[in-house]
């Protein structure tokens, strides 16, 4: 009851997927403590009758073994191992992170790249990219293809649902979606180094009208993301503040993810070399 004021949580849901993980969360509770609670009244009662003062409690010190109580001993635990795998099971294929949301409104296709330390979303349908900010149409599914310039990471919007890691030479599908107007703080679940603590984003959830107007704005302020640009962008940084690109570079998402497959890039290789030298 206390976990139920949370907010900017797995607990507070603001978008389809979440909200199905929370159900997946409460059904996993209700499993188990259908078990605990039941446990923890029989020691109690177990306890309560076999006090020292109840002389009606049969003292049997040469007891050893019931099959009765076997069966009713591993029964409860195994019974609550099919259930709760279960209900993991049929949830985990039914929110598979590459799974396109039904809708019939067309989603946002959005590229991301994690770097040292920051986050790049790229919108390659709008020609705009920002980095450390993501805006999103509420009401709208959002198609991710994400990827990293460096080490593994993991991206993770509490409040939308399914956290999923980056990685070199990879590019990992997600689909997310807020229903609700609002602005949900994103995060990278892992570990990746000195500026960890602040390789964090912002999601705002606008009106459709609010996402168009903010393309616009894109659009007329910046500079153009080109692979020079990109290159200088990979350089480690702490604590970055939100900006955006007015102008994207064709199939820089492509480049970026066949740079860490080892493909030769030529437009990649300053970057790339660079970074080595670097580490």
């Amino acid at each position: 009851m206390a976990l139920g004021g949370c907010t900017e949580g797995v607990l507070d849901p603001k978008g389809p997927i979440a909200l199905a993980e929370q159900q997946i969360l409460f059904n996993a509770l209700g499993i188990m403590l259908a078990i605990v609670i039941p446990v923890i009244l029989a020691t109690l009662g177990f306890a309560f009758w076999f006090r020292a003062s109840n002389e009606r409690a049969r003292y049997l010190p040469d007891f050893t073994y019931s099959g009765r109580l076997e069966l009713l001993v591993w029964s409860a635990p195994a019974m609550t191992v099919l259930l709760v795998g279960g209900v993991a099971w049929i949830g985990a294929h039914d929110l598979d992170p590459g799974k396109p949301i039904s809708s019939t409104v067309k989603p946002v296709n959005i590229q991301v790249v994690s770097l040292d330390w920051k986050w790049l979303f790229i919108y390659p349908e709008q020609g705009v990219a920002s980095v450390n900010k993501l805006v999103v149409p509420v009401g709208t599914p959002i198609s991710f293809e994400l990827t990293s310039s460096s080490v593994m990471n993991s991206f993770f919007v509490p409040q939308l649902g399914s956290q999923i890691y980056t990685m070199s030479g990879m590019a990992t599908r997600l689909h997310l979606q807020a229903d609700h107007l609002g602005t949900y703080a994103g995060l990278s679940a892992m570990f990746s180094g000195d500026g960890f603590p602040d390789m964090r984003f912002t999601v705002d959830a606008v009106t459709d009208d609010g996402f168009a107007q903010w393309v616009r704005r894109a659009r007329e302020v910046g500079s153009v993301l080109d692979k020079r640009a990109y290159a200088d962008l990979t350089s480690p940084t702490k604590a970055v503040a939100p900006f955006t690109y007015r102008d994207v570079a064709p199939d820089l998402f492509s480049s970026v993810v066949n740079a860490g497959t080892g493909i030769k890039d030529s437009s990649l290789s300053t970057c790339s070399t660079s970074q080595r030298a670097e580490r």
